[in-house]
């Protein structure tokens, strides 16, 4: 398993299994004998980027003799597609995930090349949200009409799709349950605007063996809401661990 999409923010207490097996993918990734470098891209509005960093890169030390690069995306910085040469894994954490999006379209292809040779990539909330080639970025209308609260909508209006990593074949919400958003992901399925979409709820993971696989294994405690869209209908099926 290599590609780990979230659906909340890192929380080693609550959820630590996602670690445990991203960790795990990175020692079988790294080259024997030397220490594993993992790239940690973050981004965060206000307060300490420093807390979002070790919230992420914390728990792998914890498990880990790793290198962390920290790969910061504040105040409208960009990735350097250098910041991730030759790393043994990606994390990409959560908050606005437009500007995750922003802050990682020029290192896009760097992260695809890698994933494809096996490298382990681990996305929270906004870092599961931009992992696949169809990216729900928020937004919380379609053609005017409702279908989240306004306080999920990322600072966007209408449900915006765009060209993100390419890491996955269906599109990715998150916090589903917990917040509401499971709608709008059914919403973006039922319209058109994407065929496949996985909406993930806190404390849960959907885990890829491969970039575009086609099947995912879920882990943690709550529920992954697949829908697809088939004869201009949207269908869901829930899956959880087991």
């Amino acid at each position: 398993m290599s590609i780990f999409l979230a659906g909340a923010g890192p929380d080693a207490a609550g959820f630590p299994e996602v670690f445990d097996r991203f960790e795990e993918m990175v020692r079988q990734h790294a080259t024997p004998g030397r220490t594993a470098r993992i790239a940690v891209a973050v981004h965060h509005r206000e307060g300490s980027l420093q807390d979002v960093m070790e919230a992420c890169s914390g728990p792998l030390r914890a498990r880990l003799d790793c290198a962390i690069l920290p790969v910061t995306l504040a105040a409208g910085t960009r990735a350097d597609p250098a910041a991730f040469g030759g790393v043994d894994g990606v994390v990409v954490g959560g908050g606005l995930t437009p500007a995750y999006w922003e802050g990682l379209r020029p290192a896009a292809e760097a992260i695809l090349r890698l994933a494809s040779a096996g490298m382990p990539y681990l996305g929270f909330s906004a870092g599961a949200m931009v992992a696949p080639g169809h990216a729900l970025i928020g937004g919380y209308r379609i053609s005017g009409v409702e279908v989240c609260g306004e306080e999920c909508s990322e600072g966007l209006d209408a449900v915006d799709i765009r060209e993100g990593l390419g890491l996955v074949p269906f599109a990715v919400d998150v916090h589903a349950a917990q917040a509401g958003t499971l709608s709008r992901a059914v919403g973006a399925v039922a319209v058109g605007l994407v065929e496949w979409a996985v909406a993930i709820d806190e404390n849960t993971a959907v885990v890829l063996e491969s970039v575009g696989a086609t099947d995912y294994k879920v882990i943690g405690s709550g529920s992954c809401w697949d829908i697809r869209r088939s004869g201009g209908n949207a269908s869901v099926s829930v899956r959880t661990a087991g």
